[in-house]
């Protein structure tokens, strides 16, 4: 996995994170809804072409994750989707306010996967990783863990952080990332950190 880069383009206090392969890239979270020029603006900035993103993938369905999905789809980007997600993508809607800007997210043109499939699939973008089932923030979390170590999570839950969750779910998906090869976390909310041990 030669020359992989890095690049946030977030912000209203959320990471999105291109990760690129050359002129292949994929986006992990997709920002806030109704905010599509704000993204457009910071892709920009960061001299990332929207047209070389080949794939956009929302760790999770909640707003400030997922929320510019169907524009992303609209300009061209198809929207990747585990098939553990398929089920929580109508619903994010029910927390949408309507100035918000929301654009509901087609479900018949997503390409769905399994994370068994997820390797594979990566691997014709450039990108050696897979996406794994995270589940503990949400019972729809994925994680893209690199074959280089890095974890874009999403917002799954730190262990010393877990109230309201199930603390087995979460501390099991701690555990697949470590077990993975997961050395550095790429959250969606803070900054880059090591996976304390």
């Amino acid at each position: 996995m030669t020359g992989i880069t890095i690049v946030n383009v977030g912000y209203r206090s959320t990471n999105y994170w291109v990760i690129s392969a050359g002129a292949s890239r994929l986006l992990v979270d997709l920002g806030w809804p109704g905010m599509m020029g704000e993204m457009k603006a910071n892709l920009k900035r960061m001299d990332i072409p929207l047209h070389e993103i080949r794939y956009a993938l929302a760790t999770h369905y909640h707003i400030d994750h997922a929320g510019l999905a169907q524009e992303f789809k609209d300009a061209g980007v198809p929207l990747l989707a585990l098939d553990v997600q398929v089920r929580a993508i109508p619903l994010m809607s029910r927390w949408i306010k309507p100035q918000e800007r929301f654009t509901e997210i087609a479900l018949h043109d997503n390409v769905v996967i399994s994370c068994a499939e997820s390797r594979a699939l990566l691997k014709r973008i450039g990108i050696d990783g897979e996406i794994l089932y995270t589940p503990g923030h949400s019972d729809d979390s994925v994680s893209l863990l690199l074959d280089n170590g890095a974890a874009f999570i999403g917002d799954l839950t730190g262990p010393e952080a877990i109230s309201v969750e199930d603390a087995a779910v979460v501390i099991a998906s701690w555990r697949l990332l470590r077990e993975r090869g997961a050395t550095t976390v790429y959250p969606g909310h803070g900054p880059i950190r090591p996976l304390a041990r």
